[in-house]
């Protein structure tokens, strides 16, 4: 009679250690949730300062991502500058003034708003979103957020004569390019490609990387692909955010910071000197934005009534304030 041996129990693999709390959300003196997160900060050099949860792990920088995508339309040899180019790495609030500028970049291309693959919606900011209802308007692809982007990657390529109907094709040539452009300034490999709420191609970088590349951007040398988009963004905050956006303010009042926000909560910020961060809020909460990235520049010794602004995010209790989400590091 055979005896089986004994079975070896696989061994265990640790569970990865969960985010640190980035901000909590305190309400009449009780903190009611908690926002976990991982934050990086490289110095003037390059090298990690600061390190809050995994920053080598990697994400989806979401529309962070937008100034290499404006840098790769500018590659492929599409001549853009000023308000054009910065629109071209927007997220824009789908403001009056955002909506003419891609009409008349389709029209100087000529390409028409049914070219645009990204997804009809209405104004991103929400006190243009009630103007806009109240018009009578309805949802259309120029008013989409990402219609800047859009309409660059299909002016340029109408100048390659490459395919329009699959410029969204992560094989795509313009895409391929754009895929380069990222690896590049990141330093590191794009380790997944998924697709963004827009409908372009997505590139996955570490948190690391992507503050890396925001640091490249300052840095280039004039001229380049990558310095052309950063002067276009911070000459032009507006274009790329709204009136209304903390993206726009810290781009107006600290002199030479470019920022950019993506959605599921993504942040980059570099400084002129080459200092940059970039972090990510793990359950995608937009209103930890604000009190993380001013906790994290105050820390980076920048001092301005913009910071203070921006990390104000109050809460209600009918009309009064009763409480705040506020950073915890």
């Amino acid at each position: 009679m055979s005896v089986s041996a004994p079975a070896i129990p696989a061994p265990s693999v640790p569970a990865p250690a969960p985010a640190p709390v980035l901000a909590e959300v305190v309400r009449s003196g009780f903190v009611e949730g908690r926002h976990r997160g991982s934050l990086v900060v490289l110095d003037a050099d390059g090298a990690v300062e600061l390190a809050l949860g995994d920053v080598t792990a990697p994400v989806f920088p979401r529309s962070s991502n937008k100034p290499m995508q404006a840098a790769g339309v500018l590659r492929a040899g599409l001549e853009l500058t000023g308000e054009r180019l910065a629109l071209a790495a927007a997220s824009h609030s789908g403001e009056i003034f955002h909506r003419d500028l891609v009409q008349k970049m389709l029209d100087e291309h000529g390409l028409t708003a049914a070219r645009l693959q990204c997804p009809t919606d209405l104004p991103l900011d929400a006190v243009e979103r009630e103007t806009y209802l109240a018009s009578g308007a309805a949802r259309d692809r120029v008013v989409m957020n990402c219609s800047g982007k859009h309409t660059a990657m299909l002016a340029a390529c109408v100048l390659r004569d490459w395919p329009l109907d699959s410029y969204l094709d992560p094989a795509h040539p313009l895409q391929r390019l754009i895929h380069e452009v990222v690896e590049e300034a990141a330093g590191e490999p794009v380790a997944a490609v998924g697709t963004d709420g827009c409908g372009a191609p997505l590139m996955a970088i570490s948190l690391t990387g992507l503050a890396r590349a925001y640091r490249a951007f300052v840095l280039a040398d004039p001229g380049t692909p990558e310095r052309r988009v950063a002067d276009a963004m911070r000459a032009h905050p507006e274009y790329v955010a709204g009136t209304r956006r903390p993206d726009t303010w810290l781009m107006r009042e600290i002199p030479g910071a470019l920022s950019k926000m993506g959605a599921e909560a993504v942040q980059a910020v570099a400084l002129p000197d080459g200092r940059s961060l970039a972090f990510k809020i793990e359950d995608g909460a937009g209103r930890a934005l604000g009190p993380v990235l001013a906790r994290t520049l105050t820390l980076m010794g920048v001092q301005s009534p913009v910071v203070r602004r921006i990390g104000r995010a109050p809460l209600t209790g009918g009309e009064h304030e009763v409480g705040e989400i506020r950073a915890t590091f």
